[in-house]
């Protein structure tokens, strides 16, 4: 910014936009909502593969919208169809498969708490690509995400006997960062380049351009119906995997769009709050181990998802 020796430039300060209280509703429902996808996920996994569960997810959400994806496909502008694939790769499509996959070693409750880096990659995104600004508090909260993260993937799975405890589970924890990465990418596309559009509209047409990719590898390229029609339990697995398709991915969805659009970005993503201990209340109903450690890494975890949220 160019600057003079004599007279001060005038400086313009954006207002700070006001979160209605339907935004906050959305926000608690929403945590309540992915909180419970994790332990979903992991009840899928007992039957399917990652790669099987990721695609039965997409492809069934994608079928519950399709009525209103093939409504709304001809009003949108062409222009906004790049962001809308954008978006649905990086948001939805690529993670289905990185959660499923980390949740094979990692206990649901952890994958829950690691899902907070949301937020910090959506800040992160936001000041490379547009213009978010990023304060001292917030670099810290930054690395304090970063340091719970190293935490808790050191401590591995600690997931009961299907995600036994160990170092050579930590790495899984990077699938999880991959796909925050992504919502991060996606919040932002969003809120910059999709705004104006009903969330339902944003939900089904991003939900029609990955689902029929998903429906193809599904039933051409894996065991699903051989497993369903030989394996014990497989139907019972398919009921919380379409349940995790419906709420987690088409219902959810739509609520954050909205959300997305209601109040900020960082407001959006910072559902991460919640979203711990509601996975990690599920995951230790179904017997999962969480210690002292693990509490450590998820308080360092959430203080600096605050310091992002807060900073200003």
């Amino acid at each position: 910014m160019p600057s003079s020796a004599t007279v001060a430039p005038a400086v313009t300060i954006a207002p700070i936009q006001r979160i209605p209280a339907s935004a906050w509703v959305l926000l608690v429902v929403l945590a309540c909502i992915w909180g419970t996808s994790f332990i979903l996920m992991k009840k899928g996994l007992e039957v399917f593969s990652a790669l099987e569960l990721g695609a039965a997810r997409v492809s069934i959400a994608a079928l519950v919208l399709l009525p209103f994806g093939l409504r709304h496909v001809r009003r949108v502008e062409r222009g906004r169809f790049k962001y809308l694939l954008l978006s649905g790769v990086v948001g939805t499509f690529i993670p289905a498969f990185l959660f499923a996959y980390a949740e094979t070693k990692l206990a649901s409750g952890l994958a829950g708490v690691l899902n907070a880096l949301t937020v910090v990659f959506t800040l992160l995104v936001g000041a490379l690509f547009f213009r978010q600004p990023i304060t001292p508090l917030r670099a810290l909260g930054i690395g304090l995400g970063f340091v719970g993260t190293v935490v808790l993937m050191g401590l591995g799975g600690s997931g009961g006997s299907a995600t036994p405890t160990g170092l050579g589970n930590a790495w899984y924890g990077l699938y999880i960062v991959l796909a925050t990465m992504g919502y991060g990418v996606s919040v932002n596309v969003i809120k910059h380049q999709l705004h104006g559009l009903p969330s339902l509209a944003v939900t089904s047409l991003i939900l029609l351009l990955i689902g029929g990719p998903a429906l193809i590898f599904l039933f051409g390229f894996t065991d699903f119906l051989t497993k369903l029609s030989t394996v014990p339990g497989a139907w019972s697995a398919l009921g919380y995997i379409a349940l995790l398709a419906f709420m987690s991915t088409a219902v959810a969805m739509v609520l954050f769009n909205k959300l997305i659009q209601e109040s900020t970005a960082l407001f959006a993503s910072s559902n991460t709050y919640l979203v711990p201990i509601v996975a990690l209340g599920w995951g230790v109903l179904d017997g999962e181990t969480i210690n002292l450690l693990h509490c450590l890494g998820m308080i360092i975890i959430l203080g600096g998802v605050f310091m992002v949220n807060k900073a200003k």
